[in-house]
């Protein structure tokens, strides 16, 4: 592990072999995307490090020392604290399953609470169709077909970018992209004519590669999506405090929702797991739009 380089001897002492076996046979059990998020424990092996903490000699303290170290000093919203925390919950618990711990030490942790709606919120509708507009009139046709994969089919930007030209075909008379998700799991899912002749446009006469390039002709990745989208709505005149590619999977649940569209389909085509999750992402906005401040300022126009 980088976080526990050998000795200038080159001889590993044997707790490390143990944290390295450890480590292994955790990611082990996962692939895909879900070994990316997982790498997150390495993190926690650093800040053990730095605190010259032995990570399997680690109290229940000690982790709690490191959910404040990530509340207070790096800084995480309470939904990464929880999701980087649930890794380490999840390290501890295989070490016991392997029987090199006892128990865990991540038992009995005090967890982050966190908000019944996402912090993040959607393009409102007009919004969302200044920036197809813009994207449509971009000189660069990875533009439309970038929102396009992320607004109108909700992928994830790991999905988007990771497609490939090789993974469009047809099947029952549908046009379909076939998507990569979490875990690996492969799911088929058909493109509305608006959306194919976004993906065709960017894929012009090419038969191999990705369906969506940078600027040198590589495969796009998150960090030159989330410059793309930026620089699209600035040109819209789009004003938001932080623009990146989760925002356009936001927009997908909550105008699909506006459009009369069944909780349920909208989860199934979000491909969420539970429900609240897709009402999480949902409750932000009616909050914004029912707020009682509107009725107040209506109540006291006559005075204002």
């Amino acid at each position: 592990m980088a976080a526990f380089p050998a000795p200038a001897s080159g001889v590993v002492p044997t707790d490390q072999l143990v944290l390295r076996a450890a480590v292994s046979a955790f990611l082990g059990r996962y692939r895909g995307q879900t070994r990316v998020h997982t790498d997150s424990l390495r993190i926690f092996l650093r800040w053990c490090t730095d605190q010259d903490l032995g990570p399997l000699a680690a109290a229940r303290a000690d982790v709690e020392r490191y959910v404040r170290w990530l509340q207070d000093v790096r800084r995480y919203q309470p939904s990464t604290v929880s999701r980087r925390l649930s890794v380490v919950v999840g390290f501890y618990r295989v070490c016991v399953i392997d029987a090199i711990l006892d128990h865990s030490p991540a038992d009995y942790l005090r967890r982050p609470t966190v908000p019944a709606e996402s912090p993040t919120l959607g393009l409102g509708h007009l919004q969302f169709e200044a920036l197809i507009t813009t994207a449509r009139l971009s000189t660069n046709p990875n533009d439309l077909a970038l929102v396009a994969l992320l607004g109108l089919l909700g992928l994830r930007i790991f999905e988007a970018c990771g497609a490939s030209i090789a993974d469009l075909g047809e099947e029952h008379g549908h046009r379909v992209l076939r998507v990569r998700g979490k875990g690996g799991k492969a799911v088929l899912v058909p493109l509305p004519p608006a959306v194919a002749r976004a993906i065709d446009q960017a894929v012009d006469d090419r038969t191999t590669g990705p369906i969506l390039r940078n600027t040198l002709g590589a495969r796009m990745d998150r960090h030159a999506a989330t410059r793309r989208l930026k620089h699209l709505a600035a040109t819209a005149g789009i004003r938001m405090p932080r623009m990146h590619p989760h925002m356009l999977r936001h927009t997908f649940v909550t105008t699909m929702l506006d459009a009369g569209v069944s909780l349920r389909d909208v989860q199934i085509a979000a491909r969420h797991a539970d429900p609240r999750t897709t009402m999480r992402y949902d409750r932000a906005r009616k909050n914004l739009d029912r707020h009682p401040n509107y009725i107040l300022a209506a109540y006291m126009a006559s005075g204002t």
